[in-house]
């Protein structure tokens, strides 16, 4: 498949300026972009239908960790939000498994496609990861799995949605929760989060969707 095959460009034409303006700033407005039937139906199909074929080489495991993803502070107790552990528990596949020519790749490997994320993100360069198991990895979550709160290590995360769960399984997400660049942590702020007491925004999503 080529990416015009892919990608659904009468609604998403990835070249046009005025369309990448208007996702650049509805990014830097809300935090998070939502392309609704991003790819095409064929594409979606091939997605599915190769990540359901593959899924008995996933590695499933669940892990304890903190929101911030970094090592226990000895310097703030247990309850501290900086210590304080959720849990992920999820499987993936991971870039080696993931065909030659799956469309997953034809859509990682696209000029096209990584000029519009960077224009959409502001970076100016971007490249391919150094890991060669890091490019593409299919997510898999099955009943009471999940992916615990967390800050992202990177300065932006692509997810798309290939196939929608039959009940539950919300994306959530808090915007400017906290100003890693100033090392301002808020602790507080994840305190509040963790304790139920600020409540997250929700994404709707159906197959097919890319978020940014």
């Amino acid at each position: 498949m080529t990416l015009d095959e892919i990608v659904d460009m009468r609604a998403y034409p990835l070249s046009e300026t005025g369309f990448l303006a208007r996702c650049k700033a509805a990014l830097d407005a809300n935090g998070v972009l939502v392309l609704p039937g991003f790819i095409t139906p064929p594409a979606l199909t091939a997605m599915t239908t190769e990540a359901a074929e593959k899924q008995d080489l996933a590695y499933f495991c669940t892990q304890r960790h903190s929101v911030y993803l970094t090592p226990p502070n000895p310097d703030f107790p247990d309850d501290h939000p900086a210590n304080t552990q959720v849990t992920s528990s999820k499987g993936c596949i991971c870039d080696d498994a993931v065909s030659r020519t799956s469309p997953l790749r034809t859509l990682y490997d696209s000029t096209r496609f990584r000029q519009f994320v960077m224009a959409t993100t502001g970076e100016t360069q971007l490249h391919p990861y150094a890991d060669p198991l890091s490019s593409i990895n299919i997510h898999y979550a099955n009943r009471g799995q999940e992916l615990g709160w967390h800050f992202d290590n990177s300065s932006f995360a692509i997810t798309l949605l290939i196939q929608k769960p039959d009940a539950g399984s919300r994306f959530e997400y808090i915007k400017d929760l906290r100003n890693a660049d100033a090392g301002e942590m808020n602790y507080d702020g994840e305190a509040a989060l963790l304790a139920g007491r600020t409540a997250p925004q929700v994404l709707g999503m159906d197959p097919g969707t890319l978020v940014l």
